[in-house]
């Protein structure tokens, strides 16, 4: 008995947090935004494509006991001479089109999440701290800063890259080559998160509550992590969102200019490069497809982005 009625007050509980969570700002504004709603549901259905790639690919495009030459460059399956099988189309080795998409969404999602944190674990935590500090830390991180901004993303993601190869050993740069990229991404974008996090920190740190936390001796450290940081998160959320899309055009850029992943783990950037080549003998799905999966990634970030923005704008509301 004692049970079933704890299982009622819990069940009571999820629901009506469950309520609040529906009837919130947020969710109010997503849901009288068809844009939103549309681009949320693009979006999903490629991370739910690329995640569960290993189990509804129709192939496994890198595997090489399932691949026959004899399919190679056959057209998508609305096109005469199209084969069996292969809704998208065959590459130039036999692999399905919408396979290679699914697999290469996988690691172009991976390198845009992974670069998009770390630029903002970075970017956040030199923000605060040049926020908070101000002085001669302030003017040190904020004058780098401006020097990088100096330079466009996609140069000092080569830069990287490209000091990254001439001091790895040779047979080493595709096993890090991921790794590298991430890092090249992240280095070239955490720039916008400090400059961000400073502003609203700058902001936050003379009102009342901070000088409370320091009157009871809070540290600094403390002062920044417990209070400064969960009130300047809304920008970086709406900045972070953006920036995904960002970032998986410069991974798809650098893949394109040969400088990427490697042809053995492809991103939609080297499928895209790789289709090039096929693209004025008529072979035009190779590269078209992987490209129409890009631009879409791409355009749902950036169109929830926007909405998010707006949401999250308490002067819109």
């Amino acid at each position: 008995m004692t049970a079933s009625v704890s299982d009622v007050v819990v069940a009571g509980r999820f629901a009506s947090k469950a309520r609040a969570a529906w009837d919130s700002d947020l969710l109010w504004s997503f849901r009288r935004s068809p844009v939103a709603i549309v681009a949320f549901a693009v979006l999903v259905a490629c991370v739910a494509g690329a995640v569960f790639a290993p189990w509804i690919a129709p192939q496994h495009p890198y595997d090489l006991a399932s691949l026959n030459l004899l399919d190679a460059l056959a057209p998508p399956a609305w096109v005469s001479g199209s084969k069996p099988g292969f809704l998208l189309g065959t590459d130039d080795q036999g692999r399905d089109v919408l396979s290679t998409i699914l697999f290469g969404a996988r690691i172009s999602l991976f390198v845009g999440i992974a670069s998009v944190a770390l630029a903002a674990a970075v970017g956040i935590g030199a923000g605060l701290v040049a926020g908070y500090a101000g002085g001669r830390i302030d003017a040190t991180i904020m004058r780098g800063a401006d020097v990088q901004l100096s330079f466009p993303a996609i140069l000092i993601a080569l830069l990287i890259d490209g000091v990254a190869r001439a001091v790895l050993p040779h047979e080493s740069h595709g096993e890090v080559a991921i790794a590298v990229l991430i890092l090249a991404i992240a280095a070239s974008n955490w720039v916008q998160y400090a400059r961000t996090v400073r502003g609203s920190t700058m902001v936050e740190k003379g009102k009342e509550y901070v000088q409370a936390a320091r009157v009871i001796g809070i540290s600094p450290l403390g002062i920044m992590r417990r209070h400064l940081m969960p009130n300047v998160m809304g920008p970086v959320l709406v900045l972070a969102t953006i920036n995904i899309a960002t970032a998986i055009v410069i991974e798809a850029t650098l893949s394109f200019l040969g400088v990427g992943v490697p042809p053995t783990q492809p991103s939609l950037g080297t499928l895209i490069r790789i289709g090039n080549d096929f693209l004025f003998s008529g072979e035009w799905w190779i590269t078209v497809f992987p490209g129409a999966a890009l631009v879409a990634i791409v355009l749902a970030i950036n169109l929830l982005g926007d909405w998010l923005r707006d949401a999250l704008n308490p002067k819109l509301r």
